[in-house]
């Protein structure tokens, strides 16, 4: 399992090692003993999977405030995404920064999330398939949204097409007006 740091701290690109031969393949997709090698240290307690139909889908900018942040390792499945985190702990250097990176069932890449990010992603094939660890359970009285197209944040998406939202995303504040309480600590 090869881990590499991204330019967000805590963001990282996680390359499973697969193993194949003429049945198919195997991966480990997730190494507690390996992370921990690499000075992380998680323990997941939910896993999570969506499908999106059609191609264009943006699900996020989504996030959980304190006490319930998350930090997730996500994965897709089936089809390609393009995977987004956003640095939202206002104290942070990089705060308003993003990373992005596609993610596929061919690549199997992944992408570690921590908590103080907003993490989107959007289907660039149709019949898609995302899988998540989440080191917190979902707790609705926690959850927030960054609007996808925020300027401030600048995210390059890789469809110039207008996304398949939903309602929820829709309506997602600006970086500014969200209602955040991230502190960097680093």
């Amino acid at each position: 399992m090869k881990l590499t740091e991204t330019a967000l701290p805590g963001v990282v690109i996680v390359e499973p090692a697969v193993f194949g031969d003429h049945r198919g393949w195997f991966m480990e997709t997730f190494s507690d003993a390996q992370f921990r090698e690499h000075g992380i240290d998680i323990s997941f307690v939910q896993d999570n999977q969506s499908y999106s139909a059609v191609k264009g889908t943006l699900r996020g900018l989504h996030y959980q405030l304190n006490p319930k942040a998350q930090t997730k390792l996500i994965r897709c499945t089936r089809g390609v995404i393009y995977d987004v985190a956003v640095d939202i702990r206002e104290d942070s250097p990089t705060y308003s920064k993003w990373f992005g990176l596609e993610l596929s069932a061919e690549n199997k890449k992944q992408l570690l999330v921590p908590k103080g990010f907003a993490h989107g992603f959007m289907t660039l094939t149709e019949d898609v398939e995302v899988q998540y660890k989440c080191d917190e359970l979902y707790a609705p009285e926690c959850d927030g949204g960054i609007l996808w197209n925020d300027p401030a944040i600048g995210v390059e998406w890789p469809i110039h097409v207008a996304p398949v939202l939903s309602a929820k995303d829709e309506q997602a504040p600006l970086l500014k007006d969200a209602n955040l309480n991230f502190t960097y600590g680093g």
